[in-house]
């Protein structure tokens, strides 16, 4: 694995590909001694700290032996045998690259911080060599589906290119050679959205599901327990000390003994399993109350705001006026009803003939009506410039209604802060936003939202209180800004202890001293503290395993693997039962995704289409352990590594493509 780029992300990466997956990396940085380019200085001990890693992972290149690790990736209980290559270079050019073993290497991650310099770099890459996976960081969504395109239109000519000898050679016949763009953003917005849910960030977005698993404690015997979807792992009885309870739910637990954690159990296992606790996967949805839309459809403003409650009085009174006078003529002259009405508004408009020659009632009529004329005509031009100025502030930023409880308040709309607030739209969770640029990203999102949002520095007085703090249920401090996030924190709790926090602190070292504090300062009340590059480094070291790993769920020393998998071409899936797939300690089906059509075409069933243009998958419940699995659904599963390779190993083959291997 080739992982180049200029700031925390790589770091984060180049460690996440080899703790949990135990890949060999070369890591191209523009300097080894400043891993972080952030936008304010990092404190002086975290940079001494990052140089010393540093220092120890080149100490560790130089030996023979390899760098050791906390957690083997295998699970079998034996440290890898990878460690992580340095390599400075400022620019990640053909010598570079050719430098950092392009050639042979599976997979290449641009997390470069510059949209252009990846894009640079992504098409010499894809000319080096054309089987390697590349996973791009891009912001502009559009311009990343475009690139996707491109680069993999490029390796599929080049494969094609190759001529047919390479037809037959099983080896060839399973690279992936696909190209990936996330946006860093994107893939912390789930998480971040997950943490004013559920309080947890370590989520996995999949088939328009949140997945999050949770340790769960021993069960008294008698007393039923909430499996969730599945059972992923029992817990060693050691495991399930109380004592462990002092530490976050987030944090990694050390080690239980010899005794490993026995993975994805069967209903039996589970069953007979007594004083262990478990670790269950379930899934992160919002309960509170959601949010109530009022008002015209679109972009409209709502229609009790078209008019005052005064102006909406006046024109009643004068509409009971109208009506008194119709009815009065009606009575008194002898008229047709339509006829009194018609003459009534032909006198209050001043349309009508003086009646000179009429009956006194009929002339006293007419000059209430005309009176009344006059006193409507004010009123009219008043409705007028009050729904004109209503339908200018339609698109105007809300205020937060009053009245309003148990909503999340997000604090800054940049790029991060503007993909949460989308994600938290569409979870339906209430939210109220504060933003002091006016001109920032996420203002006009917010406002064709109709979100309420507050415009004001948050370290200024009455601000939180005007996104009702006292009120809220969490707080998502997302600004670039380490200390305004702190310091907005900080005073949050001080106005309500028990407030959950989220705050996105750019250096690791600080966050941890910061959650640790706000931990002990308010123990009853939920805080995480993360950094983007954490939250986003599991999603990019996924697409470079392979397109179809979603993510990675460490349970003690063991990982498991959350996939997804296409059943075409699968005999362990293909024409099977979902209880059929399931093998206790290897692989079980979580959910099935049922919206491909009947008879894809064979691109269509090699390229998938967007996520968004696809239905939800259906959970296993929903469908039943009896459900025959179609070729043309798509699976989301989990297993071990072991299990997943002997998956694919196993996958069947075209006709003809291993006739020379005979």
């Amino acid at each position: 694995m080739v992982v180049c780029g200029d700031d925390a992300l790589a770091h984060r990466l180049a460690a996440e590909l080899r703790d949990v997956y135990g890949e060999r990396v070369t890591l191209v940085v523009p300097s080894a001694r400043e891993p972080h380019r952030p936008r304010i200085p990092p404190p002086s001990r975290a940079l001494d700290r990052a140089t010393a890693l540093l220092g120890r992972v080149s100490a560790a290149m130089a030996r023979t032996g390899p760098l050791p690790s906390e957690a083997p990736a295998d699970g079998t209980g034996e440290a890898p045998e990878e460690t992580v290559r340095i390599l400075e270079s400022a620019q990640p050019d053909d010598v570079a690259l050719s430098e950092a073993g392009i050639a042979g290497a599976e997979a290449l991650a641009l997390v470069y911080d510059d949209d252009e310099l990846n894009i640079h770099a992504a098409l010499r890459a894809r000319r080096l060599n054309p089987r390697l996976r590349l996973v791009i960081r891009l912001y502009n969504r559009k311009l990343g589906q475009h690139l996707e395109e491109l680069l993999d239109q490029a390796a599929a000519v080049a494969a094609q290119g190759a001529g047919t000898a390479d037809a037959g050679d099983d080896d060839n016949s399973g690279i992936d050679a696909s190209t990936t763009v996330l946006s860093d953003a994107d893939t912390v917005a789930p998480a971040l959205a997950a943490t004013a849910v559920a309080g947890t960030s370590k989520v996995i977005e999949a088939d328009g599901l949140l997945l999050r698993a949770a340790e769960r404690t021993p069960v008294p015997p008698g007393r039923p327990g909430d499996p969730g979807l599945c059972t992923l792992a029992l817990l060693p009885a050691s495991a399930s000390d109380p004592a462990s309870a002092a530490h976050p739910a987030d944090a990694p637990r050390p080690a239980a003994g010899d005794e490993g954690p026995v993975l994805l159990p069967d209903d039996a296992a589970v069953a007979a399993a007594v004083g262990c606790g478990t670790v269950v996967l379930e899934t992160v949805s919002y309960t509170g109350r959601p949010v109530r839309r009022r008002g015209l459809r679109g972009r409209g403003a709502p229609l009790a705001s078209l008019f005052s409650r005064r102006l909406r009085w006046s024109l009643a009174g004068i509409v009971g006026a109208v009506l008194a006078l119709a009815v009065a003529s009606w009575i008194t002259i002898g008229e047709n009803p339509v006829h009194a009405a018609y003459l009534t508004l032909l006198d209050l408009f001043a349309i009508n003939d003086p009646a000179i020659d009429e009956p006194l009632p009929r002339k006293i009529l007419q000059l209430l009506s005309g009176l009344t004329g006059l006193l409507l005509l004010p009123v009219l031009v008043a409705a007028a410039f009050e729904g004109l100025g209503t339908f200018r502030s339609a698109s105007a930023l809300r205020r937060p209604p009053r009245g309003l409880s148990g909503h999340v308040v997000l604090l800054g709309l940049g790029k991060v802060g503007t993909r949460v607030l989308a994600r938290l739209h569409e979870m339906g969770i209430p939210v109220v936003c504060i933003e002091a640029d006016p001109e920032a990203r996420g203002i006009a999102l917010a406002r064709r939202l109709r979100v309420p949002t507050v415009l004001g520095d948050v370290t200024q007085e009455g601000v939180l209180e005007a996104a009702m703090i006292e009120r809220a249920a969490g707080l998502l401090a997302l600004t670039s800004e380490d200390t305004t996030n702190l310091e907005a924190a900080l005073y949050a709790r001080s106005v309500k202890p028990q407030l959950r926090v989220t705050l996105r602190l750019f250096d690791d070292g600080f966050a941890t001293a910061v959650y640790r504090t706000l931990r002990a300062a308010h123990p009853r009340a939920l805080t995480r503290s993360r950094s983007t590059s954490f939250l986003a480094a599991p999603a990019f070291a996924g697409a470079m395993m392979g397109r179809q790993i979603l993510g990675a769920i460490p349970v003690e020393r063991r990982v498991l693997l959350v996939a997804r998998v296409e059943v075409r071409g699968h005999a362990a899936l293909e024409g099977r039962t979902v209880g059929e797939v399931l093998r206790p300690g290897w692989l079980r089906v979580l959910a099935v995704d049922t919206s491909a059509p009947e008879a894809p075409e064979p691109a269509t069933a090699a390229a998938p289409p967007p996520e968004q243009e696809r239905e939800p998958a259906h959970l296993v419940h929903e469908l039943g352990n009896d459900y025959v699995l179609r070729p043309q659904d798509r699976v989301l599963l989990v297993a071990t590594r072991q299990a997943l390779g002997d998956l694919h190993s196993r996958r069947s083959r075209p006709a003809g493509a291993g006739a020379r291997r005979g």
